[in-house]
């Protein structure tokens, strides 16, 4: 390995651990006594809170804004997938032409849907009255590295600039609002629990 390779792993370790403190952090914290009976399952509300409950239809901010929501979901798969070719990229796996190609499409589509959420944020005056600079800083930062890694499956070449770009990313993760990427699933966790107990979540079609 190179030292951008060791670069990018250093990097990698201490989001890890930082997220990972964040994570016991919450879960030592403990949680309030629910003294609600219980009328329903938790483990159903889980799956619902991470499927049905995260669609347009049941998010009031979502169907009011369908066009943001779908430029969200692409950026937030191509985050996704763009770690998943960064690891690829990293432990130099050989990719079909095809695959190469379309993959760096994709990514090229969620850099795109990020840039045009930056833009919403920046030319509306409401969304940029709430916004503050880490907004900004951690939207570039996730939009440039969609470029990069795209960027690199077509330009093997530029390796070393993504790895150490992607350690950067990695140590920015644990300071800034990408930090979410932890209390996403703790809070839908949570409210999973709080609305099973209750026989609210999932929401079930009531007979007229």
């Amino acid at each position: 390995m190179t030292i951008f390779h060791w670069i990018c792993i250093i990097g990698f370790i201490v989001c890890l651990s930082a997220c990972f403190y964040f994570m016991l952090k919450i879960l030592m914290s403990g949680a309030p006594v629910d003294h609600a009976q219980s009328k329903g399952e938790i483990r159903p509300a889980i799956v619902y809170s991470f499927t049905k409950a995260m669609s347009p239809a049941k998010k009031e901010t979502a169907f009011k804004h369908l066009p943001t929501y779908t430029g969200g979901l692409l950026y937030h798969m191509g985050t996704f997938l763009g770690f998943i070719t960064l690891a690829l990229i990293f432990f130099k796996v050989s990719l079909p032409l095809w695959l190469t190609y379309l993959i760096a499409g994709l990514l090229l589509v969620s850099a795109i849907s990020g840039i045009a959420i930056l833009i919403k944020r920046i030319v509306t005056p409401k969304v940029r009255n709430l916004s503050n600079p880490d907004d900004y800083i951690s939207n570039s930062l996730v939009s440039i590295f969609h470029l990069l890694v795209a960027a690199t499956l077509l330009l093997p070449l530029i390796e070393p600039v993504l790895l150490v770009y992607a350690a950067i990313l990695f140590l920015y993760i644990p300071v800034g609002k990408l930090r979410h990427t932890v209390y996403f699933f703790t809070s839908r966790i949570h409210l999973a629990i709080f609305y099973g107990r209750r026989g609210v979540w999932p929401i079930k079609r009531r007979e007229i």
